[in-house]
């Protein structure tokens, strides 16, 4: 691989603009007129590493407070006994300290942190999509945030406008980083992208999953499956943020389940299953890539055309509305799947 050293707010720039530079051979840095990275919140920072660390995903790692990540309190209140406010009380506090880790950590990045098959230009349509062989991630600044949980952004903020990004370069990045890579019995295609998202390797086994449409959550359980419309009464070992469908393509309430997981799939694209595409528009076997429409993973549902699935946008979990599958990170995805095996039962409530 190529030693490559950018601008971290060129490579945002970039970034945002739908740019690259990841291909980038100048001998000088990349400059770029963007603005130094604001300050993080240390503590929010704290309490999302700590969220996330715990199972109950705040989404990406921001140091900002939002939806997410009082929803992410809230299970985790749930789960640890506490009062389920959503804030940071005192109580949530020690018990999410209890772990001891900091919020960041010194990075010294290697080829498996920022190299790859990078995809630049990143073409929006279909058509242009499906010449390719693999839609991968933009830029290494692209992959180096979805591999620590966080956005761009994000990382410029830790480490300032002038630090440079490239193999043996030493980045400060949320603290997420898996404390055990032994990822006995995973399946096909499965491990190194566990590996490659920082997902732990061990995790809670999960028995079945609660999707609620009202709150735009998915909680994974241990304990008998809920029959009928009864609650559950299971242990919460586990919660995400989810996208659950739209007006259009609603969430198909009921129970469900999940036989098979695939990952890095290609995604068979049929206008006629999009409400907002032409159904003249013709049909596109699109190639697999962690900015392919469905992500690096799909769990299929026993209900057809109908998943659970990454995103290549994880900035829009929870704020933008779906096809009628279930949207969720890459990286929490990922980790779903570590937790459950297929054939996993799901309960889809309002």
């Amino acid at each position: 691989m190529r030693h490559q050293r950018l601008f971290i707010t060129a490579a945002v720039t970039a970034f945002i603009a739908g740019a690259s530079f990841a291909q980038s051979t100048a001998s000088e840095p990349v400059q770029s007129s963007a603005a130094k990275g604001s300050k993080i919140d240390q503590d929010l920072l704290q309490v999302q590493v700590a969220l996330d660390k715990a199972g109950f995903s705040p989404g990406p790692i921001d140091g900002r407070a939002g939806s997410s990540q009082s929803k992410a309190l809230r299970g985790f209140q749930e789960a640890n006994g506490l009062k389920v406010t959503g804030k940071i009380d005192e109580a949530t506090k020690q018990a999410l300290s209890s772990g001891g880790a900091t919020a960041t950590t010194d990075v010294k990045l290697t080829a498996d942190d920022v190299g790859g098959e990078f995809t630049f230009p990143m073409p929006k349509k279909p058509e242009e999509q499906a010449k390719l062989s693999f839609l991968g991630y933009r830029n290494m600044l692209e992959k180096l945030a979805e591999r620590y949980h966080t956005t761009p952004e994000t990382i410029v903020a830790l480490n300032g406008a002038d630090k440079l990004i490239g193999v043996g370069q030493t980045l400060t990045l949320p603290n997420v980083a898996a404390s055990s890579t032994d990822y006995s019995g995973a399946l096909n295609k499965q491990e190194p992208l566990l590996a490659e998202l920082n997902v732990d390797g061990n995790q809670p086994k999960g028995d079945y999953v609660v999707v609620d449409k009202s709150d735009g959550t998915l909680k994974v359980y241990q304990g008998d499956f809920p029959k009928g419309s009864a609650k559950p009464s299971g242990k919460l070992v586990a919660q995400f943020p989810v996208t659950t469908g739209s007006g259009h393509d609603p969430l198909p309430l009921g129970n469900w389940k999940v036989p098979t997981f695939s990952f890095l799939p290609p995604f068979n694209y049929q206008p006629d299953l999009f409400w907002d595409v032409s159904d003249d528009k013709a049909e596109h076997k699109l190639p697999p890539g962690p900015n392919g429409m469905v992500g690096v993973a799909w769990l299929d549902l026993s209900k057809e055309h109908y998943g659970i699935h990454g995103t290549p946008e994880p900035q829009t979990i929870g704020k933008t509305q779906s096809h009628g599958c279930l949207r969720m990170t890459n990286w929490d995805v990922m980790r779903l799947s570590r937790m459950m095996k297929p054939g996993f039962q799901a309960k889809f409530v309002a």
